[in-house]
C-alpha cells in the first residue's frame, strides 16, 4: 500500500539558518512516519472495530525510531523541534488517529520536565528516553473525577485520586501526572507500573478507541520527591510565562491530529472514487471521476485542508520560536505563540470535521457499507474536538485581538 500523499504542503523544506544534515534527518523520519501510516492504515478500520488495547502499535512506533526524536543527538534522539515532532503525528494521524493521538500527548508529555524541572531531571529524563526508547502516557487531564492529590509522607509523598480520561496509562513505561499539593498544580513524572495504580479499562467511546484512555484511580501510590517536577517545596511560585508554555504543546499536538486525520481520509475518499463510484444518471458523463458536482467538492475540500495545513504549519513555528527565547519568555511573547495555536485549532477543528463528514458525499451509498469503517475519521475527530470547547479558542482569539488580552494560563490555555 502506498503512503498517504494528500498535503503536500506540509513542510520539509530547507528552512532558513537549518544545516542540510538537520533537514535530511527530518525528511528521512517523516518517510519513516508515512511507512508507518501506510501500515497501520491498511488495518484501521478492523482494529477500531476490535477496540483493543494498541501494544503493537506502541512497538511500531517504538521500532520506527518516532519516540525518541526530540532528544539530542548525542544521546541517541534525532533533535527535532517540538514543531517538527508535531508534522510527524500529522503524518501518522494520516494512517490512524488514535495511535497519532497517543505519538502526539508523547511528544507534549516528554516536553514538561523541559519546563517544570531542574536540570537536572529534565537531562536524565531526556537521556533515557533517548537510550531506552519510552514510551509515556499522561494522567493530566483536569476535568472529571476526583483530584489528584499529593500529600507529605516522610522523605516523599502518596498520590490519592482517580481521573475519567488517561490516554496511554496502561501502556505506558513512563507517567506524566498532574496533581495539586497543598492547592497548588504541580508535575509529577514516574515510571509506569507502581503500586495503587488500578486502570479501570472503560474505553468504550465512538471515536479514539485506540487511545487507551480509560479512567485511572491512585491509591496511596507512593512518589519519591526526585519525581516530582522543581525543587521544594514546590509550591508558592508563579508559573514562568516560559513554563505556561505546557498547554501550547498540548494544543499544537491536537491541531495537527485533526488536520492529518482529514488528509488521510481525503486520500482514502479519492482511492475510492476512482477504484469504485458511479457517474450519476444525470451528469452527462461516464466516470464519478468527470462528475462536475464532484470535482467541485472535492476542490473545495482539498483547498479547505491544505489551507489549514499551512495555519498548522505557522502554529508549529510560532511555538518553536517561543521555545527558543526560553526562560526570558515574556507574557506577550507566549500571548501571541498561543494565540497562533488557538487560531489553528479553531479552523482545523472546523475543516477536520467538515471534510470527514463532505467526503461521502463523492463517495457514494455504497462507501457507508460498515466494513469499510469510513466513519472513523468523522468519529475520531468528533470524540476529541469536544475535548475543550472550541468556541472558547475562537473568543481568545478575538479578545486577544480586540482587547490585547492574553488567554489566562490553565491547562486548557
Amino acid at each position: 500500500m502506498s503512503a498517504p500523499t494528500t498535503s503536500s504542503t506540509s513542510s520539509i523544506s530547507p528552512s532558513p539558518g537549518v544545516a542540510a544534515a538537520d533537514q535530511d534527518r527530518f525528511a528521512r523520519l517523516l518517510d519513516a512516519a508515512d511507512r508507518v501510516a501506510a501500515e497501520l492504515r491498511g488495518t484501521a478500520a478492523e482494529r477500531d472495530r476490535a477496540n483493543e488495547t494498541p501494544r503493537a502499535e506502541v512497538e511500531l512506533l517504538r521500532s520506527a525510531d518516532l519516540l525518541q526524536v526530540q532528544e539530542p543527538l548525542e544521546y541517541g534522539g534525532s533533535g527535532l523541534s517540538y514543531g517538527q515532532a508535531s508534522i510527524i503525528t500529522r503524518r501518522i494521524a494520516r494512517g490512524d488517529t488514535s495511535i497519532a493521538h497517543l505519538l502526539g500527548y508523547h511528544y507534549a508529555q516528554t516536553r514538561v520536565a523541559q519546563l517544570f524541572g531542574t536540570p537536572e531531571q529534565a537531562d536524565a529524563l531526556s537521556r533515557k528516553n533517548a537510550e531506552q526508547k519510552l514510551f509515556w502516557g499522561g494522567i493530566q487531564n483536569p476535568r472529571g473525577g476526583s483530584d489528584l492529590v499529593l500529600t507529605r509522607d516522610g522523605d516523599g509523598f502518596r498520590l490519592n485520586g482517580s481521573r475519567t480520561f488517561a490516554s496511554g496509562a496502561t501502556l505506558a513505561d513512563h507517567l506524566s501526572v498532574t496533581a495539586t499539593l497543598d492547592g497548588e498544580l504541580v508535575f509529577i513524572s514516574l515510571p509506569a507500573g507502581k503500586d495503587g495504580f488500578n486502570p479501570l479499562d472503560d474505553w468504550d467511546n465512538i471515536g479514539q478507541r485506540l487511545t487507551d484512555s480509560g479512567g485511572i484511580e491512585l491509591n496511596d501510590v507512593r512518589i519519591e520527591a526526585s519525581e516530582v517536577l522543581g525543587t521544594e517545596p514546590f509550591v508558592g511560585g508563579v508559573p514562568s510565562a516560559y513554563q505556561t508554555l505546557v498547554t501550547p504543546h498540548w494544543q499544537l499536538a491536537f491541531v495537527n491530529f485533526y488536520i492529518g486525520t482529514a488528509e488521510g481520509a481525503i486520500d482514502e475518499a479519492l482511492e475510492w472514487v476512482k477504484a469504485n463510484a458511479r457517474a450519476w444518471e444525470s451528469s452527462g458523463v461516464d466516470r464519478a471521476s468527470d462528475d462536475p458536482y464532484i470535482l467541485e467538492t472535492v476542490g473545495e475540500i482539498v483547498a479547505e485542508v491544505r489551507a489549514a495545513a499551512l495555519l498548522a504549519d505557522r502554529a508549529g513555528e510560532a511555538l518553536d520560536r517561543a521555545l527558543a527565547v526560553g526562560p526570558e519568555l515574556t507574557d506577550e511573547q507566549r500571548a501571541e505563540a498561543a494565540i497562533a495555536i488557538y487560531e489553528a485549532k479553531y479552523l482545523t477543528t472546523k475543516v477536520a470535521l467538515d471534510a470527514t463528514s463532505r467526503l461521502f458525499e463523492i463517495q457514494g451509498a455504497r462507501a457507508t457499507t460498515a466494513a469499510y469503517g469510513f466513519d472513523r475519521h468523522w468519529r475520531n475527530v468528533r470524540t476529541h474536538t469536544v475535548h475543550d470547547p472550541v468556541a472558547y479558542k475562537a473568543r481568545e482569539v478575538g479578545d486577544w485581538e480586540l482587547n490585547r488580552r492574553a488567554p489566562e494560563f490553565s491547562l486548557y490555555r
